[in-house]
């Protein structure tokens, strides 16, 4: 939820934000803050030295088989967290004020880890946000009243499709109605209140294949209590997903992206129904770029959703990345043509403290070349030998370069 703030200028004209306000963002004496002007005032992004949330992986591991896992196109070592690990992390995260919000997710189920519960307590204990996703497959009575006794403040579920033949398509080896039952009794399980928690958010996997299944996704996730809903497009980890795609034309189509080149149109609130529908389409697809109510439907372009929001992530081995696309060495496809993508450990909290490792200068230095983002548009253009990893680009960056990273693009999104 969103709030108005009320900032005062000092004698020599220099902004003093609210103490609480300051805090909550990592603005400190001495720390560099981006400033972004828009057509109705400056934007104030997030320092890069920050660390407001931090993805723990308790494991890689997973029950399904979905159609679109990493699994099926890598060969990185599987395992659990142990508890010198989660306790080296949870260590660490006490160096940090305020405490980070903890997202218990990565690349596999986190359910799948027997300490789970134990984690989410942990985490809660410092005081920090906690959220989790899950398949739902095992989100069983006594597991579901644990969670929400350990204080866990939203649960995801991923459910790709409304029908069982739907849902079975992509996540194999799951039944639907099972999982929704499962998070019914998890909903019936919270304690009645106005806003009861924790809240259920449902996450969708967009595809050729299941995108009409969309509209009926939301309702039944309001019907199973849900109330945060998020959609995501599918990386194409493998050749018959890119057949999958549902953003070809968005990755360099004009309506996406900001240009001083084509002309500006400002869209109203306005109906949508049977009357509007088919001429807000058109102009759609015209050559210009967009607002809705002041709001720039391109502004998603190379701004990496993990910097700007202050997050880091944290593997089942202990291993620190500054995003979780850089947590595991993986193969997908670019604009029809493979990649690679090496990941990028900055080092291990077995080893070095969690502060230590995020105020690396070598850390810092990525993440603030990734707030100016001075990347090759890999995503653009692509075909080069360059854009096939993540090694170099044209334009001089050397590993882990950027250009051809879809989260950045506004095209992924994770909870």
């Amino acid at each position: 939820m969103t709030q108005d703030w009320h900032a005062r200028a000092d004698a020599e004209g220099r902004l003093v934000l609210p103490d609480e306000l300051a805090q909550r963002y990592g603005v400190h004496p001495g720390v560099q803050v981006w400033l972004e002007e828009g057509a109705d005032g400056l934007r104030l992004r997030r320092p890069a030295t920050q660390l407001a949330k931090l993805y723990i992986e308790p494991t890689n591991q997973c029950n399904l088989d979905c159609r679109t896992c990493i699994r099926n196109v890598w060969d990185e070592p599987l395992g659990r967290m142990s508890d010198s690990v989660f306790a080296r992390v949870i260590e660490g995260l006490r160096a940090f004020a305020p405490p980070p919000a903890v997202f218990f997710g990565g690349f596999g189920e986190p359910l799948f880890h027997p300490k789970i519960v134990e984690m989410v307590a942990r985490a809660k204990s410092l005081g920090a946000w906690v959220e989790l996703v899950t398949n739902g497959t095992r989100l069983t009575s006594d597991l579901a009243r644990d969670l929400i006794a350990a204080g866990l403040d939203v649960l995801w579920v991923s459910i790709d499709g409304a029908t069982p033949e739907s849902y079975a398509d992509v996540r194999l080896g799951a039944e639907l109605p099972q999982v929704l039952d499962n998070v019914r009794r998890f909903r019936d399980a919270r304690v009645p209140a106005h806003r009861p928690t924790p809240e259920i958010g449902i996450a969708f996997v967009a595809m050729k294949r299941n995108i009409a299944d969309l509209p009926a996704v939301l309702r039944l996730g309001r019907s199973v209590g849900a109330s945060r809903f998020l959609v995501t497009n599918v990386l194409p980890y493998t050749d018959a997903l890119r057949d999958e795609v549902l953003y070809r034309r968005a990755l360099s189509d004009i309506f996406y992206l900001r240009s001083i080149w084509v002309p500006h149109l400002s869209l109203p609130k306005i109906d949508r129904n049977e009357t509007t529908r088919e001429p807000l389409y058109q102009v759609m697809r015209g050559n210009v770029n967009m607002s809705w109510v002041g709001a720039n439907l391109g502004g998603a372009n190379d701004r990496c959703p993990f910097v700007e929001s202050g997050a880091g992530a944290v593997g089942w081995d202990g291993g620190l990345s500054p995003c979780l696309p850089l947590l595991h060495s993986h193969a997908s496809f670019l604009n029809d043509y493979a990649r690679f993508t090496r990941r990028w450990i900055v080092g291990n909290v077995q080893e070095r403290k969690l502060d230590d490792l995020w105020n690396t200068p070598e850390h810092l230095a990525f993440r603030e070349r990734v707030q100016a983002f001075d990347f090759s548009p890999c995503t653009f253009c692509g075909g080069c030998d360059l854009s096939q990893t993540n090694e170099a680009d044209c334009l001089g960056n050397t590993f882990p370069t950027c250009g051809g990273c879809l989260w950045a693009q506004g095209v992924i999104q994770c909870p």
